[in-house]
């Protein structure tokens, strides 16, 4: 292949796309640069001769962490092993945009890997990623109908900002990826504080038109690549013959398996008496084929739902919180067959997560975590230990809506997990999660700024016609036929996260917009049926959650605090019970399950902490007796001489007429020495004056 090199600026930030050079054994590559951030896309296919009964793509997203000049801070692991989450969910981003453009008959087996080489910490790997993995598919030959690109928006002081920078994106009020053909939304991925709905779809229209640099560079580095070949390939689609077939002795099955009673074993009633003839993954695409259009036709036509449902009507909900007796805050959100326990625990900020990426460091202290085990479907799952890339997709999701709801630290210094078990699954789950985990919240005592609700939005579109009608809070069989799956939550006020995948080549914003609107409304009635179980967040925690207090100490007391070593701040945890953190500005987090534990705590550092002043009494332990006096030690780290002449009123001889080790005795400070060391008096000591 020759070298071809072309180049854009997006935003006075050079782009360039390069092939011809890097990874000739792959079917293709392209190395794409956006400032000093470098990512390589290689291609591999493989014809299917034989009809694999899907589409066989896999992408993958890897970050080297040499990218950013970074060596893993692990002490026994240094090379990057498994996927992290931020990777997993960036590979996400990548099929979500690409895999609705292939070619509905093209089955051959895709690998496509976007890999990290360098990062400048600037320039999003995943935006030039996008367009990466599309130019690198057409440059193969591979029956797609890019160009696809992706681009990043933010919203500061109520201006959109092209590809924020990350420090930047942190006090942004929007972080809004999505990805675009040339005339239509392919994909969105958003988290916002609460933007309201025309806001978001002005931003979708200014994401669009500033990936124009980048549709265009696609088209004219393919408009140089004169050599290049479409790969020819099995195609694989429904034998018309068969469907026909199929169609005139169970059509009216079909149609009752859809719109009434959903017999499950129809397809393995149609399989044995076709699968003798006919190959059994053709009879089961016929089959696929026969529901799909009987489901999308009764929708088109008829405006008719499988469950009776009006278009926009929410399926019926079951609310309650308290499930569990022991956690923190647990609720239980169910609507129609989707039914999701939500679990709150609260913990001391030492327990927030540490993520290493080539970002660098970051510490979560709102984590949310989202299980789908097979039963809650009805099947046998292989894998009940480990999150799939859909789990951990969808508890982004769910911890992307939440998380700007969320007190701060100064307010509720909590480390703060959730968890989303999906008990039954019929569409929606995410969005179920959403909901469950806001009331798990709210019973868990977590003053949330706002509670959030979700709903997931679906589609049912004729390309030919453009006739299409939206669907309000999709289920199952809605998702599976049906062209988008549109996931919005958000608060009375505004959105505070989307997601958006097709199947078509890509949706208007038209669409978007209506069906944003539709969305609005069923969220806000889900709203009011959560608030009716759970007006306003607990006044109180758990009493099994700890108890958490931040006291702030002269910084200059830290050392005293920790000891050599760590000896005594050890020596406090061990004996009181209570989890401690200290930060370098002097605050002291205290955490502590039982009231005892903290009081304790809470004193030993005071007694290391506490100032002591000239003419105020205290209350210390005689630590050493001599022929002159006792040593007093006020705290641990307070102590001086009571002498023999200001023991007593009276002449004492000997300081163990008076004390002995151990006694707790009132002393009042009468001086310094001339070392600068503290002077004691119990004579002058009175208990009105103890402090």
């Amino acid at each position: 292949m020759s070298i071809i090199k072309k180049e854009t600026t997006l935003q006075d930030t050079k782009i360039s796309f390069e092939s011809g050079i890097f990874a000739p054994k792959a079917h293709s590559s392209i190395l794409a640069t956006m400032g000093e951030t470098v990512v390589l896309a290689t291609v591999v296919t493989r014809e299917m001769k034989e009809n694999p009964g899907f589409f066989p793509l896999t992408i993958e997203y890897m970050e080297r962490l040499y990218a950013s000049g970074m060596i893993s801070s692990s002490r026994f692991i240094k090379r990057e092993g498994r996927p992290s989450s931020n990777e997993i969910l960036k590979a996400r981003m990548i099929d979500r945009s690409i895999r609705p453009i292939f070619k509905e008959d093209f089955r051959d087996e895709i690998q496509l890997v976007v890999t990290v080489l360098s990062y400048d910490k600037i320039n999003d790997p995943v935006i030039i990623g996008i367009s990466a993995a599309s130019l690198a598919l057409m440059v193969a030959g591979i029956p797609f109908e890019g160009p696809v690109a992706g681009i990043r928006v933010g919203l500061l002081d109520n201006q959109f900002v092209l590809n924020p920078v990350p420090t930047i994106l942190d006090s942004s009020d929007l972080n809004l990826f999505i990805s675009v053909t040339s005339d239509s939304i392919s994909m969105i991925e958003a988290g916002s504080n609460n933007i309201p709905e025309d806001k978001m779809i002005e931003a979708i229209e200014f994401a669009k038109e500033q990936t124009k640099p980048l549709i265009d560079i696609q088209n004219d580095f393919l408009s140089e690549l004169n050599n290049r070949n479409n790969i020819e390939y099995t195609k694989h689609g429904v034998d018309e013959a068969l469907l026909k077939e199929i169609d005139s002795k169970f059509h009216d099955d079909i149609e009752k398996s859809i719109w009434d009673t959903e017999d499950k074993e129809l397809e393995n009633k149609i399989g044995e008496t076709f699968d003798i003839d006919h190959d059994p993954k053709d009879v089961e695409e016929a089959v696929h084929e026969l529901f799909r259009r009987s489901f999308r036709g009764g929708i088109l036509k008829n405006s008719v739902r499988p469950d009776k449902r009006a278009l926009d009507e929410v399926r019926p909900l079951y609310i309650k919180v308290d499930i569990l007796p022991r956690t923190h805050g647990s609720a239980i959100f169910q609507r129609g067959e989707t039914q999701i326990l939500s679990v709150a625990t609260l913990a001391s900020s030492k327990q927030s997560q540490t993520i290493e990426n080539i970002e660098g460091e970051e510490v979560k202290r709102y984590m949310h975590h989202y299980n789908f085990p097979g039963w809650s479907v009805g099947e046998i799952s292989r894998n009940l230990y480990y999150p799939s890339r859909r789990d951990i997709g969808h508890g982004a999701l769910a911890e992307r809506a939440l998380e700007r709801q969320i007190p701060p630290m100064s307010e509720f210094p909590y480390a703060i997990r959730v968890v989303s078990e999906t008990l039954s699954s019929n569409g929606s789950s995410s969005m179920a999660s959403v909901c469950g985990s806001t009331l798990a919240l709210m019973a868990a005592g977590v003053k949330i700024k706002n509670p959030i609700s979700g709903c997931a939005m679906g589609l049912v579109m004729d390309e030919e016609s453009s006739k299409y009608v939206i669907l309000t809070d999709i289920q199952g069989p809605e998702d599976h036929f049906g062209d988008m799956d549109f996931k919005v939550a958000g608060s009375k006020d505004g959105i505070t996260a989307l997601q958006m995948d097709n199947k078509l080549k890509g949706i208007s914003i038209e669409i978007l917009k209506e069906a944003l609107d539709q969305a609005k409304k069923a969220r806000l009635f889900i709203l009011s049926k959560m608030l009716e179980v759970l007006p306003t967040p607990r006044e109180s925690l758990s009493i099994y959650a700890p108890q958490i207090k931040v006291i702030k100490i002269d910084s200059t007391k830290i050392g005293e605090v920790i000891g050599g070593g760590g000896k005594t701040i050890k020596n406090i945890i061990e004996k009181s019970g209570a989890d401690i953190e200290i930060s370098d500005d002097g605050s002291i987090s205290i955490s502590a399950v039982e009231e005892k534990q903290f009081t304790l705590a809470l004193k030993m550092i005071e007694d290391i902490t506490k100032e002591v002043e000239v003419g105020h009494t205290y209350e210390g332990k005689v630590a050493k007796i001599t022929t002159y006096g006792a040593f007093i030690n006020v705290t641990p780290s307070i102590s001086g001489l009571v002498h023999v002449s200001e023991m007593s009123d009276k002449f004492t001889k000997d300081p163990t007429e008076i004390v002995s080790e151990g006694d707790t005795v009132l002393v009042k400070i009468i001086g310094k020495d001339d070392q600068g060391r503290l002077k004691f008096s119990m004579k002058q000591a009175s208990e009105e004056d103890k402090e």
